[in-house]
């Protein structure tokens, strides 16, 4: 139960570490969850979308013994964490390759479009503002019975995510203490959102909601608002000497914004997002820390601004859990903000010792 802050010298070396390396082709696949209830009492059959990597072990009783669940980020996807299934991908390209953390010839690995996010069930899909209000117990509802229904999974060797995902993890391990070996959320706090993290996802809500545009989510075009709740996201998902180096003057930083913007106003929708970001809206871990019985093992980013190091949060929580510890890695040339998460380089040698550690 301990809070373990790293040099700059010993993250300079996890730069240095292996590099990518080949992987199994991700092996895309639907999963319709009949008559999914909702916490809103509101049922519905729910489409899930996953990614299967590797293949399953299984004893003699015919249990897997190798799976593992990886989950993404708020208004992300596989995409985010596999892309286009390239060895230099920043997270797939570091962990799934033959001799790294999570090498898929050893591990049936487990990514799932959480509800609300990519080729999942969404509000985009047709019903707008009209989708159940999800949140974070009902995103994780439909995991589990993705794994226990459909992938006749009822043990994973680990829980990891990233953002929300790391979140998620904070959750499944007392929601279902019994069903992992280890738990790994990165880039996370549990805590109830409050304080800046509370008033940004506020602000995202507020720029949809209040915009005519909007029409209560009814819009044939994209409102306005979308386009303020974005730069939210690219603000706080980032730090600020990423941003100093994107643009040394002005006109440098104007273009350098402006071309990431459209990029993701390309690929998002207003409801979509509007419900993303409000699915936070209850998440409160801190009731059930003690309730953890896997190994957990939490990594943050000194310069994180959505989980600042300075509120001593983590180093007080963690040391509820159990058998719990956290590393906070300092800012660096290889640390980007909040979006380290993905930059698997960073922080893949402390997941490798801890699927060592945490072995049958």
């Amino acid at each position: 139960m301990r809070v373990m802050v790293l040099s700059a010298v010993i993250l300079i070396g996890l730069g240095e570490s292996a590099g990518t390396a080949e992987y199994p082709r991700p092996v895309e696949a639907d999963a319709v969850l009949k008559d999914f209830r909702f916490t809103t009492k509101e049922t519905l059959d729910v489409r899930l979308h996953y990614l299967t990597i590797g293949k399953p072990e299984r004893d003699k009783a015919g249990k897997v013994l190798n799976a593992v669940l990886i989950l993404h980020a708020t208004t992300g996807s596989t995409a985010q964490l596999v892309g286009d299934g390239s060895p230099t991908h920043a997270f797939a390209g570091e962990l799934f390759g033959k001799g790294q953390p999570l090498d898929a010839e050893r591990y049936y690995l487990i990514i799932p479009d959480s509800i609300g996010h990519g080729k999942s069930s969404k509000p985009s899909d047709g019903l707008h503002a009209k989708f159940p209000r999800y949140n974070y117990a009902d995103m994780i509802a439909a995991q589990h019975r993705l794994l226990t229904e459909v992938l006749k999974i009822d043990h994973l060797r680990l829980v990891m995510g990233t953002s929300m995902g790391g979140m998620h993890t904070w959750l499944w391990g007392q929601e279902y203490p019994d069903f992992m070996d280890a738990l790994l959320p990165l880039a996370s706090l549990p805590t109830q959102i409050s304080g800046r993290n509370r008033m940004w996802r506020n602000m995202v809500s507020e720029a949809i909601r209040t915009d005519p545009e909007w029409q209560a989510g009814e819009y044939k075009a994209q409102p306005r608002g979308l386009r303020l709740a974005v730069e939210m996201l690219q603000l706080m998902g980032s730090s600020a000497v990423v941003r100093q180096k994107q643009g040394q003057t002005s006109k440098e930083a104007d273009a350098a914004f402006e071309k990431e913007l459209t990029t993701m106003l390309g690929r998002m929708d207003a409801n979509d997002m509007l419900y993303a970001v409000e699915s936070s809206r209850d998440y409160d871990p801190g009731r059930g820390l003690e309730k953890i019985r896997a190994p957990l093992l939490a990594i943050n980013f000194a310069d994180d601004l959505i989980n600042p190091q300075e509120l001593g949060i983590l180093e007080r929580e963690v040391k509820r859990v159990k058998n719990g510890r956290a590393i906070v890695i300092p800012a660096s040339e290889a640390t980007v903000g909040h979006g380290t998460h993905t930059k698997a380089k960073v922080w893949k040698e402390h997941l490798e010792k801890f699927m060592k550690e945490t072995g049958r």
